[in-house]
């Protein structure tokens, strides 16, 4: 009975350090680990095919490793995606991963008014893609031709948002979740405005108007300009303009403001053929329902505010221009 006993003792004890041995190891990162590695599970893999495509990224250290993390943690559902691994890390912690759905995405954040040029310049500075590429897609206004058939270019119709983009994702994509944003957006405000108008217009007070609460003022300063035949005088555009033509430095020189292109406001009467930039939701609200007024005119104040002095004549805004000046020379 003794005998029996002891030898009961030593399994246990045996069952005790194999266990503490194995739960060891599944926490244990693998130092096998070399580099960075990407590794891709479709939707349906099954636990078998993960621990295989794990091990051969080099990953984990084999098959019955991950398998029995996976066991441990067996009432987690494995979640479908791309995983990015860049350091070494233990079969458990792996399983926990996948669990979480810890996939890998590039994150996008297009801020409201942004053009393409710039969000070109965004998506390769994430090493997603070159910005050559975005603006061959960006340029073609196929995928909003249905809702505005005069559109230039997607310019005014790229929704800013923030978008999870994986390292598959092709120009054509964005543009196409993009443009897909501006048209569940457009769906929402339930208005019957002209489409092309509304968005060119926005995107004017997108750039010029840096208040909330100054939009739908700055809106109304335009369609009164429209409205009489004025030009509208947009340094915006004007800088866009530029842009286009690339040769904008961060200055508006004399011979952009004399540039016969048509977007500059300064030599053409009306609005431009299409958007400057791609306005966000408040601006657009503010062509739709802009303020009532006679201004004519507006200015920056030299606060740092953003803000600006309306105007409803020539007098008055010269007024201001001034007082702005002397303030930026004090």
């Amino acid at each position: 009975m003794k005998t029996l006993l002891r030898l009961l003792g030593v399994l246990l004890l045996l069952g005790l350090v194999a266990g503490g041995f194995v739960l060891y190891r599944l926490n244990q990162p693998y130092q096998g680990f070399q580099g960075e590695t990407f590794v891709e599970l479709p939707r349906g893999t099954g636990t078998s095919a993960i621990a295989d495509a794990l091990v051969q990224a080099g990953v984990v250290r084999s098959r019955w490793e991950f398998l029995l993390a996976r066991f441990a943690g067996r009432n987690r559902v494995l979640q479908a995606g791309e995983y990015r691994f860049n350091r070494p890390a233990s079969p458990a912690e792996v399983v926990r991963r996948i669990a979480r759905g810890d996939v890998f995405y590039y994150v996008l954040a297009v801020p409201e008014g942004r053009n393409v040029l710039d969000i070109g310049a965004a998506v390769e500075q994430l090493g997603l893609f070159p910005a050559s590429k975005f603006l061959d897609v960006a340029r073609n206004p196929a995928l909003i031709r249905d809702l505005d058939p005069q559109a230039p270019t997607l310019e005014g119709y790229l929704f800013p948002d923030t978008y999870k983009l994986s390292r598959h994702t092709t120009p054509d994509q964005l543009c196409r979740l993009m443009t897909g944003k501006f048209r569940e957006a457009w769906r929402g405000l339930h208005t019957t405005a002209d489409l092309h108008r509304t968005i060119t217009l926005a995107s004017l007070v997108e750039k010029e108007g840096k208040l909330a609460d100054e939009r739908p003022r700055i809106a109304g300063v335009f369609e009164n300009r429209l409205r009489i035949g004025m030009k509208l005088d947009c340094d915006p555009t004007t800088i866009y303009a530029a842009l286009l033509q690339q040769h904008y430095h961060g200055v508006i020189h004399r011979s952009d403001l004399d540039s016969d292109h048509a977007y500059n406001t300064y030599r053409h009467a009306g609005l431009p053929p299409g958007p400057i930039a791609n306005p966000g939701l408040a601006s657009v609200r503010a062509v739709l329902a802009p303020s009532d007024g006679d201004s004519l005119y507006f200015v920056a104040r030299a606060d740092g505010s953003g803000g600006h002095e309306f105007s409803s004549n020539i007098a008055a805004h010269e007024g201001a221009v001034e007082r702005y000046r002397r303030a930026l020379r004090k």
